[in-house]
């Protein structure tokens, strides 16, 4: 039976595991609902419009029908027929479904509100447990890709900060650095203390994802750590890197950027009830989201990337265009 509220049915299958069953599926090919979407969505969308064949890379080829909501293409030269699923061949759900919950959660859903998004506005009924692995996953292999990305317009003036969260039961310290000028996340680390090694660390990190740029100002709070670490990392006496330190919010010179950031993490880590370990995918994804898919208002509605001079081209669905470059990254390596 098919209420307003959707799909019903009295057999155990439907009562215990709350997904269609096949007596649901049965009236709706009955009935032809071709339209209705299902429990497990199987085919894949088309995303843009092929040119080329996917096998040979010919330029002759034709559109070939449809298989289901699906455009065919055939090749004249390798006589191959083909669907562009290009980089998701091996995905069970719509690869936008899945931008979709990346996209809910690091705006601050939690996983099973996103269960049931998707259960009231896309019909699907996908469990918390898989919406974290689709996190898990793909966060990783976007992680990677954004690593090789470089950003080629930051500014002089480079902020840094540490924060407590807690990870596992425990409480570690989270190092956060940011350019002042486009707001990009340089690096986050997590130490369990905050010596001038575990500094260090951080300072390296975001050297590393600034590539060949060095800035000329460091901002940081009072903690003694910051002025050795920065001595061994940046040598101010031969590179000439001021260290501002001792800044306070109201300060002329002040830590405000770094601290908006590091109060997104707290939302988030509050929403989840702290972290459940170090390596989580959660850090990486906060910084990819804050860094490439949020348009920021201290920006104009750009993001820190476009600013720092990284071209994506990414469009509108962000996430999408996103997975799709980082699959074809890793596939290519």
């Amino acid at each position: 039976m098919k209420n307003q509220d959707g799909w019903t049915c009295d057999c155990l299958d439907f009562m215990h595991r709350h997904q269609l069953c096949k007596h649901i599926y049965t009236v709706i090919l009955w009935k032809g609902y071709e339209n209705e979407k299902s429990a497990k969505q199987t085919n894949i969308e088309e995303f843009d419009e092929l040119n080329t064949c996917k096998f040979c890379n010919s330029w002759n080829i034709i559109k070939y029908g449809r298989a289901g909501r699906k455009q065919v293409y055939y090749c004249k030269d390798c006589n191959r027929r083909f669907v562009n699923n290009i980089n998701f061949e091996k995905m069970k759900y719509d690869p936008k479904i899945i931008s979709v919950t990346l996209d809910l959660y690091f705006r601050g859903l939690s996983l099973r509100k996103i269960t049931d998004h998707l259960k009231q506005c896309h019909g699907l009924f996908v469990g918390h447990v898989t919406i974290y692995n689709w996190i898990d996953k793909y966060i990783g292999i976007i992680d990677e890709y954004v690593k090789t990305l470089e950003p080629k317009e930051l500014s002089d003036v480079w902020h840094i900060d540490e924060m407590m969260v807690k990870i596992g039961g425990d409480w570690r310290w989270l190092w956060n650095a940011l350019d002042e000028g486009t707001r990009f996340q340089l690096a986050g680390h997590i130490s369990k203390e905050k010596y001038i090694e575990d500094a260090r660390k951080a300072f390296q990190k975001a050297k590393n994802n600034g590539r060949h740029h060095r800035p000329k100002y460091i901002v940081t709070d009072g903690m003694h750590a910051y002025k050795r670490a920065i001595k061994k990392e940046f040598a101010p006496s031969a590179t000439g890197v001021k260290h501002i330190n001792n800044v306070g919010i109201k300060d002329q010179v002040n830590n405000n950027a770094l601290e908006r950031l590091n109060g997104t993490v707290r939302e988030r880590e509050k929403i989840i009830r702290g972290l459940k370990k170090e390596d989580t995918p959660i850090l990486k994804g906060q910084r990819i989201f804050y860094n490439y898919i949020r348009p920021h208002q201290s920006l104009g509605g750009a993001t820190p990337s476009q600013i720092a001079g990284v071209e994506l081209n990414l469009g509108e669905n962000k996430w999408l265009n996103l997975m799709k470059k980082s699959l074809s990254s890793s596939i290519a390596q």
